[in-house]
């Protein structure tokens, strides 16, 4: 039956197709944007695949602040919260806004009864902290973010989470957690964006990437991983849950391959080398110092087991390079890279 369903974020890559497939199977769908005058732009991204039809709502809410929240999750069902502060603050601390603003909307959701709310959380919040080791991990693992070595990024996400269920296991009321962990989304894009991992498909395919590192990606495509969302949102056996949403595992260098052969000569600046460890970690300590950040996961086969979400919820994403493809095609279709003669 058709709910009222709040998505934080609605600007954002994963929350635009949140709000997008909520209005699609029928639901009335409220989402936040942190500042008035944002709203037309997510109307017209969901409005390319989907016809609102009158039951799109908005509310302002800052994850940085308080206000707001109250007025958000008044009337709804069900809270999907995908927003995240992390890219919007200057800080070198990372960890207080996402956890601060997680800990936001479960207090306004708590508050109202809400049935149930999802939070996207990150594969790399269960996943060996070092990347030291290969092999394949489940939901029972939990990064350690204590470790010294762990990005900050890394660190924010797995402390997000980790105060989500810990205020929940204080909490006694009707609202439910699940968490779900993608891992790096691809898929076709709404809007005039190339945030996340969709930013390494725009570099390919300028030609701005002249090789690739030998890292690998295990890439969930973005209406999979909205599915999961909504199967967790709604499914009886995802209550108390955390849920991997991750994909097949694809080197960047067959990544590049799959875009060169499935584009054709739309994939003619699709670099065809892959950069030998020895020279990402000079470029990485001499000339590019933001590519130190990927020199652990250089040569590293880590995987996560989704064995729990096909179990549970039925979920079956779609092979990987159709998720690649439809990704190039469309930041080519909205010229979100320069067209190619």
């Amino acid at each position: 039956m058709p709910e009222t369903v709040l998505v934080t974020g609605g600007t954002g890559y994963i929350g635009g197709w949140c709000v997008a497939e909520l209005l699609r199977r029928g639901h009335t769908v409220r989402t936040t944007v942190r500042a008035p005058g944002r709203e037309r732009a997510v109307l017209d991204a969901v409005s390319s695949v989907t016809d609102p039809g009158g039951r799109l709502e908005f509310a302002v809410a800052d994850l940085t602040a308080d206000a707001g929240w109250g007025e958000a999750v008044g009337g709804v069902d069900r809270v999907l919260h995908v927003a995240s502060p992390l890219g919007a603050t200057d800080s070198g601390d990372l960890v207080t806004p996402a956890r601060d603003g997680t800990l936001r909307v479960l207090r306004a959701a708590t508050a109202a009864g809400v049935k149930r709310v999802v939070l996207t959380s990150a594969a790399n919040a269960a996943s060996p902290s070092s990347y030291a080791s290969e092999g394949v991990t489940d939901e029972t693992l939990w990064t350690d973010p204590d470790d010294p070595t762990l990005l900050p990024y890394r660190r924010a996400k797995t402390l997000a989470e980790r105060a989500a269920w810990d205020f929940m296991a204080r909490y006694d009321g009707p609202t439910e957690l699940t968490t779900v962990l993608p891992g790096a989304v691809f898929g076709p894009v709404l809007s005039a964006s190339t945030e996340g991992s969709v930013g390494i498909v725009a570099r390919m395919l300028t030609g701005a990437m002249r090789g690739v590192p030998r890292i690998g990606l295990e890439i969930v495509d973005v209406r999979d991983l909205v599915d999961l969302h909504l199967r967790a949102m709604t499914g009886p056996a995802a209550a108390g849950q955390r849920f991997l949403g991750t994909g097949e595992f694809l080197w960047m260098a067959d990544m590049a391959r799959a875009l060169r052969n499935g584009l054709g000569d739309l994939g003619h600046r699709v670099p065809a080398r892959q950069l030998p460890d020895t020279l990402v970690r000079l470029v990485a300590r001499f000339g590019d110092p933001t590519l130190r950040e990927i020199l652990p996961a250089l040569g590293r086969r880590n995987r996560h087991s989704t064995e729990k979400a096909h179990r549970l919820l039925g979920w079956q994403p779609r092979p990987v390079e159709e998720a690649v493809l439809d990704c190039a095609r469309s930041l080519i279709d909205k010229r979100l890279v320069p067209q190619q003669s």
